[in-house]
């Protein structure tokens, strides 16, 4: 058999392989979408554990008619002005969110931007792209998500129960949620609020984000950090010995803002806390490390957070 450049089709669900792995995965690469755009608040809605629909809408800069041609495209992207994969500020960077997740979903994305009268609609299924269409949207996108793996139907079955799904949603909100304090999100089913975070600010701005995500014994129990060494600054809250939990669910680690999970930094964290806790308990902590952006490489793994 010769070798032969594979249909774009094809590509695109290959990515999506990799970037889009379950529905949570869908609504962090969209979410991020809008903290990029400077959003002040985003409301997400999932049904069926976000299976049959998804929505992610936000108030920022939005697009306009050909950005929203050119955001469907593979490696088409606003956050690489210069081409620098070493200084990389933005949480998404490679421009494959959006093509992947429309190789394998119906997906429809309205949009008005800043400063614009008109807003624009385009819809792409399983990869086969519309036109941009006018539409009624105020400032800002919103991105829906139909009938995830319609066209992958066998991605189906590695799903798990619609309650474990939207489990896995609401924690992906939750540590997006818990870097950006300055934004409101919402979650909901459609029917009921799952999460609701009011957008904080002043000087305890973030302890009121964390304390809504961890909950207030947090907030009473924990002490704050900072300290720096060199280019590096470690900030956020670690709890008290004495609040302590079964499990490692309520460690929460991020690089330059974004979501990670580094054994490394997991042992660092059981070692601080050795001489205080059994080894089948867990502190409670957030921690937040910031450093100079090309001492940290992203692209370790595909959905960023390694």
């Amino acid at each position: 058999m010769t070798i032969r450049r594979l249909p774009e089709t094809v590509i695109n669900r290959i990515a999506a392989g990799e970037v889009v792995e379950r529905p949570a995965s869908v609504i962090k690469e969209l979410v991020e979408n809008s903290i990029d755009a400077e959003a002040a608040r985003i409301d997400v809605t999932i049904r069926d554990g976000g299976r049959t629909f998804m929505s992610v809408t936000d108030d920022g800069r939005g697009m306009t008619a050909d950005e929203l041609s050119l955001a469907i495209e593979r490696h088409a992207t606003s956050k690489l002005p210069s081409d620098d994969l070493l200084t990389i500020n933005s949480l998404g960077f490679r421009g494959e969110a959006l093509p992947s997740i429309g190789a394998v979903a119906r997906l429809a994305i309205t949009s008005r931007a800043l400063g614009e009268e008109d807003a624009w609609i385009i819809t792409v299924e399983g990869g086969t792209v519309g036109a941009p269409e006018p539409a009624a949207h105020a400032q800002g996108t919103r991105i829906e998500v139909r009938d995830l793996f319609f066209a992958t139907p066998a991605r189906l079955k590695f799903l798990k129960t619609e309650k474990t799904e939207q489990t896995h949603a609401v924690d992906t909100i939750k540590r997006l949620a818990m870097a950006h304090p300055g934004i409101g999100f919402t979650l909901g089913d459609g029917n009921r609020d799952l999460l609701k975070l009011p957008a904080a600010t002043g000087p305890d701005a973030r302890l009121d984000r964390l304390s809504g995500v961890m909950g207030k014994d947090f907030r009473d129990n924990s002490l704050a950090i900072d300290a720096q060494r060199e280019d590096m600054r470690l900030t956020g809250f670690a709890g008290l010995p004495t609040l302590n939990r079964g499990n490692s669910m309520m460690q929460f680690l991020f690089v330059n803002g974004r979501p990670v999970r580094n054994k490394l930094l997991y042992g660092a964290l059981k070692g601080a806390y050795r001489e205080f806790l059994a080894s089948d308990r867990y502190p409670l902590v957030a921690l937040f490390l910031d450093l100079a952006p090309d001492a940290v490489d992203v692209n370790v793994h595909p959905a960023k957070t390694e």
